[in-house]
């Protein structure tokens, strides 16, 4: 199963579970008329909305490539996380505007025990089914998976704020506490989805992958051989779960076209093992130049001109140039 298609299986099994914890928030609204309740829910509504363009954004991305998609349709995960992380901060002003109305006017909240027992249990399948999701998410580099699954954990940790704001209702009867509550988690929820919506913007723009981009540098300097003399104009870009990586590797001149194709196969072979099988590698080869002889560390070169001075460490600022790395 590719990762594309194993994304789709587990986006169709979190819809399903999301829509009946939502289900079963609408009863516990229901029956208590809580306003912290119908804050939960409100915003439980995204998930069900975005659960479903997720499903629909992995069924497309799960596509192969076609003649309009050269490179997939990977991208599409990007939309449906900006269109969950918009919907999560408008869902956050209507919970503003409905708490400050309930403040003004408040209603009697009845079988609140009930409720806290129903909400309750959505928090725990929710915090378990939003790990399952981030866990998978990032295994298969499936933003659409990662955003539904932090969605989800920061239902939970909202949720847990509003059951503790519910049981102080219980307790001590002050009936405030239910919106004062809601404003609150309505605050937290705009700022999950800013942050969700930020990072589906950075990756349609093909915004640079720092941590990633730090990851894979690290990796390379570290398996580097001595045919690789240098990498330079090094670009990785996510396509939902796959990752495309190009970069110019510069060789000993005297490589034939069969032996400089087996160092980029070697490179290829070790990012796959290391970041997994959907990365599509593009590997332009150069031939050294005089000025490479002092950052070579190949001992036998049979064509040397001039004796080696010092390594160089490839670096996230000099792997990403589109210059060979010399020695001034």
């Amino acid at each position: 199963m590719s990762t594309a298609t194993e994304n789709y299986s587990v986006q169709k099994k979190l819809t399903v579970i999301v829509i009946v914890l939502f289900l079963i928030k609408i009863a516990a609204w229901y029956i208590t008329n809580s306003v912290a309740i119908l804050t939960d829910t409100l915003e439980y509504t995204i998930n069900v909305i975005s659960g479903l363009v997720g499903l629909y954004s992995l069924s497309l991305a799960a596509q192969p490539r076609d003649e309009n998609h050269p490179y997939g349709h990977g991208k599409v995960e990007f939309l449906s996380a900006a269109i969950e992380g918009t919907l999560m901060i408008v869902s956050s002003f209507l919970i503003i505007y409905e708490a400050i109305r309930n403040l003004r006017h408040p209603h009697p909240i009845n079988e609140l025990d009930r409720g806290i027992y129903l909400v309750a249990f959505t928090a725990a399948v929710n915090f378990a089914v939003g790990l399952y999701a981030v866990r998978n998410g990032k295994r298969n580099n499936s933003i659409a998976l990662v955003a539904t699954g932090r969605h989800m954990q920061s239902d939970t940790y909202s949720t847990l704020g509003i059951i503790i704001g519910l049981v102080i209702i219980l307790l001590i009867h002050y009936i405030w506490i239910d919106s004062a509550v809601s404003l609150v988690f309505a605050a937290i929820i705009i700022v999950s989805g800013y942050k969700i919506l930020r990072s589906s913007i950075a990756g349609i723009m093909d915004e640079a992958d720092d941590k990633l981009l730090k990851k894979v540098v690290a990796f390379l300097q570290a398996s580097r051989r001595e045919n690789w003399i240098d990498l330079h104009n090094l670009r990785i870009i996510k396509y939902g779960s796959t990752l495309h990586l190009d970069c110019h590797m510069t060789v000993p001149w005297y490589l034939n076209v069969h032996e400089a194709h087996k160092e980029i196969d070697e490179l290829s072979k070790l990012i796959r093992e290391n970041f997994g099988e959907s990365v599509e590698l593009f590997v332009h080869t150069d031939g050294c130049l005089d000025f490479s002889c002092k950052i070579c560390t190949k001992h036998d070169c049979p064509v040397r001109k001039f004796a080696f001075v010092k390594k160089i460490d490839w670096t996230v600022e000099n792997i990403s140039t589109n210059v060979k790395h010399r020695i001034d």
